[in-house]
């Protein structure tokens, strides 16, 4: 009976010390659909949007795991009403990193790369790499189901800006395919052995000793007490538990050698000079990590990751009063006088409070852009950009072959061209732009002349210089 008792109590222990499995499972497939909201960089005009989306993946282990994603959104444009009927694209695949994945709510951290494609009238349908990162977390609700929520931030360049988006949804994951473990064996229980039988033997007679003579104790002297066995004894020690090995002076405490509050053991920095403020490893206090301490710094704000010279302040290779960091134009010469973004001011003398030729040709009864003007209509486009106050007109002429109306029409898309790559490119808020056609008006040369005409065939440009 004993034996029998024994043996289930053991197999009971055995069975109640097997493992749990965790929520996220080694080997297993994954598919979330989702949806949620996305934030525009507000260099864009569009409306924060519904987003839908899916994501497919697999868990090679309860920590690492990829995933397949593609998201889809209609923005409006609710501020210039310029774009129409557009749509967002956004396809790739992402890594994912699971924090506490045995437990029931599985926080983690997501980085990836995708693609970006807008469609519609008014936009670029190029598609763009995007860089995306976050956080999310999963809920589980039975083994393979929980309620999912994700966090991203998306990077990418889109014609020649930086946009930074915002993307946030809520999705149901199911996760399926997992290898079942395999069970762990039962030891069978060690029988129990048979009890023996001991049998005392007869107590011998006690034998009479004499007593021993009781020896009288002789004191030892003690020496004083050094705790941590750095040469100074307790009673004089002012640092008592210094680490083994450690240097000390007179008192017992680790040595200082220039005086900065930390020790010479732990001083990374140990000839920093006196009295410079020092972080916890005794070296001199960088406040922008720039690479010069801030008391040798003259610039203590730079910016994260700018280059700077040995007096810690932003490179400025052209010598023109702005920096490399901030010069859109940094090879410009000694002595011209730039703007607030590093480039020479002949823009304003071009276009400021004056009729400015745009060196720009059509093809007859033609207003599409050729490429090769992009450079010349790139200068009024800067110019925006460097005076965001200034205001003006697109104007437009034709020679004086054809009837008026006509060129008065052809003058008017001409113009309208010009203004609509002007916008689109260097997004320039629209109302800042008005285009006229003027057709044959104003001429600038004989149309008797083949040479005449072409000088008639202009584009015209006058913007104020607020």
């Amino acid at each position: 009976m004993k034996k029998s008792v024994v043996c289930t109590m053991a197999a009971a222990t055995i069975i109640s010390a097997t493992a749990a499995f965790g929520a996220v499972k080694e080997g297993s497939f994954a598919v979330t659909p989702l949806v949620g909201g996305y934030i525009f960089d507000g260099g864009k005009s569009l409306d924060p949007t519904l987003v839908l989306g899916i994501r497919g993946g697999y868990n090679f282990t309860k920590n690492i795991g990829i995933e397949a994603l593609y998201d889809y959104a209609t923005p409006t444009d609710g501020k210039s009403n310029r774009l129409k009927d557009i749509s967002l694209h956004r396809f790739g695949g992402q890594a994912l990193y699971h924090f506490f994945p045995d437990n029931v709510f599985v926080p983690y951290l997501a980085a990836g790369y995708s693609g970006v494609k807008y469609e519609g009238n008014g936009v670029n349908q190029k598609k763009h790499g995007a860089f995306d990162y976050g956080i999310g977390a999963k809920y589980f609700m039975t083994d393979d189901i929980a309620v999912r929520a994700d966090v991203r931030h998306i990077y990418y360049r889109y014609n020649t800006w930086d946009n930074n988006d915002l993307e946030f949804t809520l999705g149901a994951y199911f996760q399926f395919g997992a290898a079942t473990p395999p069970a762990k064996a039962v030891a069978a229980p060690t029988p129990l052995p048979e009890p023996v039988k001991v049998v005392a033997a007869p107590a011998p007679e006690p034998a009479i000793v004499a007593p021993a003579p009781v020896p009288v104790p002789v004191p030892v002297p003690v020496p004083p007490a050094d705790t941590d066995h750095d040469g100074v004894i307790d009673t004089q020690d002012k640092c008592p538990g210094t680490p083994a090995g450690v240097a000390v002076d007179g008192s017992g405490c680790p040595i200082d050698s220039d005086k900065d509050g930390v020790a010479d053991y732990l001083d990374k920095c140990p000839a920093t000079p006196a009295g410079v403020a020092v972080d916890g490893s005794g070296c001199p206090i960088d406040s922008d990590k720039d690479g010069v301490a801030d008391y040798l710094d003259k610039c203590p704000a730079t910016p994260a990751g700018v280059a700077v010279d040995t007096s810690g302040c932003p490179v400025d290779s052209d010598k023109d009063g702005v920096a490399d960091y901030l010069d859109k134009c940094p090879d410009t010469p000694a002595g011209v006088a730039v703007s607030a973004n590093g480039c020479p001011q002949e823009a304003a003398k071009r276009f400021c409070d004056k009729p400015a030729v745009i060196e720009v040709s059509f093809d007859t009864n033609k207003a599409d852009l050729k490429a090769k003007y992009h450079d010349e209509l790139d200068k009024l486009g800067n110019f925006l950009k460097e005076f965001p106050g200034s205001k003006g007109t697109i104007n437009g002429y034709t020679d004086a072959d054809g009837s008026k109306n006509a060129n008065l029409k052809l003058s008017q898309a001409r113009a309208e061209s010009v203004r609509n790559y002007i916008i689109t490119k260097f997004a320039i808020e629209a109302g800042r732009i008005t285009a006229k056609g003027y057709g044959p008006a104003n001429p600038v040369a004989s149309n008797k002349t083949a040479e005449g005409k072409a000088k008639n065939r202009r584009i015209e440009a006058v913007f104020s210089c607020e």
